[in-house]
């Protein structure tokens, strides 16, 4: 039987790699990644930083007890040292991503991002209205097929409404059309407030 191969899947997965450790770049540089002048940006890595620091600093004690327990192959350990730290490069570069890559508010649309993983860009005319809503992941037992949740650290603290559908594009390419988009900003009553005033003048 021939092994079917997903080279799609996998372009996809190497992008998003690659966009997480350009964010751990722009993290160094303390830069942010696309947010112009004009544009207000409204960060979402508070909720989630806490577990991601406690992976990173798991993941940097695996790579001590693991170079200890192999130094005496040089070879083993050269190559479990890079993988090791390579892992860690890329669990803080999950933070990093989302400390560089912010919701971001323009005149005519709202860019929602979680990540290097999700980047959705809503029109402003297709806001039908904005509230804010705080809910955690498990508390609700089944999310509708329209309805879009963008968890950070389990949980959403806004909800937009739309008048239209949008197309929300998976990590590995699946396309959905949604009508409601809950997600986490730190600052939600501030990003409501000024979505709602946005909308309203749009």
């Amino acid at each position: 039987m021939r092994r079917q191969r997903h080279p799609g899947a996998l372009r996809r997965l190497a992008a998003h790699e690659g966009r997480v450790l350009h964010s751990f770049a722009l993290w160094i540089g303390r830069r942010g990644h696309q947010v112009g002048p004009e544009e207000r940006a409204f960060g979402y890595a508070r909720p989630q930083a806490a577990t991601v620091y406690g992976i990173a600093f798991v993941c940097a004690i695996e790579t001590v007890g693991v170079s200890f327990l192999v130094r005496q192959w040089p070879a083993v350990h050269a190559v479990l040292l890079v993988l090791d730290l390579y892992t860690v490069v890329l669990v803080l570069g999950m933070q990093a991503a989302a400390v560089t890559r912010p919701h971001v508010l323009s005149r005519d649309a709202l860019r929602i991002r979680v990540g290097a993983r999700v980047d959705l860009v809503i029109p402003l005319a297709h806001i039908a209205a904005v509230r804010k809503e705080l809910k955690f992941q498990g508390a609700v037992s089944a999310v509708p097929d329209d309805v879009l949740e963008l968890s950070v650290g389990a949980q959403t603290s806004l909800a937009v409404e739309l008048s239209e559908p949008v197309t929300y594009v998976q990590l590995l390419g699946k396309r959905r059309e949604v009508t409601s988009v809950r997600f986490h900003a730190d600052e939600s009553g501030e990003l409501a407030k000024a979505l709602t005033a946005a909308v309203a003048s749009a």
